[in-house]
């Protein structure tokens, strides 16, 4: 084979080997060799190659965002996450926010603040504000 070609075989393994390592969300293990479903030791079936019955080992799915909502009548504010333009009230209703700590501003059309706080985000939880 030339070089060439075993060099491409070589890159495209890597990437079909690695990308879908990347790209895979984050998941917490739950479960152990004498977690749930643990029944001794089995020399057949199921067991003998994987979890025993399905129940030993797991992943739980965590939410990686938490959610914020503005609780007002003002619906054409303008809304502003950490210094930079989210949109209007109206438009984002609840919008999605990385966990931790984050400085929001509501202005009115002429650009006056309105609103501003600086919250903390925790992740699967929806914080309401009422400015």
């Amino acid at each position: 084979m030339s070089r060439l070609l075993k060099i491409s075989l070589i890159a495209i393994l890597g990437l079909v080997t690695f990308v879908p390592m990347a790209s895979a969300r984050p998941r917490v293990f739950v479960g152990g060799y004498f977690g749930p479903g643990y029944y001794g030791p089995a020399y057949y079936g199921p067991s003998w190659y994987g979890p025993q019955w399905g129940g030993s080992y797991g992943y739980e799915h965590r939410p990686v965002t938490g959610s914020v909502k503005f609780q007002t009548k003002m619906k054409d504010a303008s809304v502003y996450v950490d210094g930079g333009y989210a949109g209007t009230v109206g438009e984002l209703k609840t919008f999605q926010l990385r966990p931790g700590t984050h400085n929001l501003e509501l202005r009115d059309r002429e650009g006056n603040s309105i609103f501003q706080d600086q919250v903390n985000v925790i992740a699967g939880k929806t914080l309401k504000l009422t400015p």
